[in-house]
């Protein structure tokens, strides 16, 4: 019976990685992906230096912005763009890259919220 838990509970902690989500369309025109256990975060690029992420909770729902930061961390032409994200109206994050971020870029933004929690989003 023991060893049939521990087979049982080892399946479990081998699968949870495959509950997150993957990146998926957001409202706004990026990708959305898990931000941590707490939220959901879409990169918005456009090929202009303005980067917007969009914040959600678990269930979608917007979440303002305010007391919210952002460092956003962005592969773009093969080299490492690093910079700020403030908030902005509503649910966003805004920043300006030091180049133009084209549509769907990869890399990573780390979210730190009003209570000093940080999570990470990888795009």
């Amino acid at each position: 019976m023991t060893r049939l838990f521990l087979v049982a509970l080892l399946g479990l902690l081998l699968a949870a990685p495959a509950l997150a989500h993957d990146p998926r369309p957001g409202p706004n025109g990026g990708l959305k992906v898990d931000a941590g256990t707490r939220h959901h975060a879409e990169l918005v690029a456009n090929g202009t230096t303005q980067v917007v992420v969009f914040l959600y909770d678990a269930n979608d729902r917007p979440v303002p912005s305010l007391g919210y930061r952002a460092n956003a961390i962005l592969v773009v032409g093969g080299g490492t763009q690093r910079f700020a994200l403030q908030p902005g109206d509503g649910n966003r994050l805004v920043g300006t890259a030091p180049v133009p971020v084209p549509a769907r870029t990869k890399g990573a933004v780390q979210i730190t919220g009003p209570d000093g929690v940080t999570a990470q989003a990888r795009f």
